[in-house]
């Protein structure tokens, strides 16, 4: 079952959290952080394709970037 990466920024956090989410809950994810970005919701809560919660405060999100997983990921320099 494909996933989506949602990868959010915290602030005076040095690494950026990656919550993967089931391919089916994606269109409902921007309105999700439209919310906790305006100050409706004080806390952004994501369910990961395990069905784990997670919970981030809106206060301290610094960005927020929605894709595809990459199971393809590079390491070390390009050619």
């Amino acid at each position: 079952m494909p996933g989506v990466d949602v990868r959010i920024g915290v602030t005076q956090a040095p690494r950026e959290l990656t919550v993967e989410i089931a391919d089916d809950q994606r269109d409902g994810i921007p309105a999700l952080v439209e919310a906790a970005l305006t100050g409706e919701t004080a806390v952004l809560w994501l369910t990961d394709k395990r069905g784990r919660k997670v919970g981030v405060s809106s206060e301290k999100i610094a960005y927020i970037e929605i894709g595809a997983p990459d199971g393809d990921r590079r390491i070390g320099f390009g050619g």
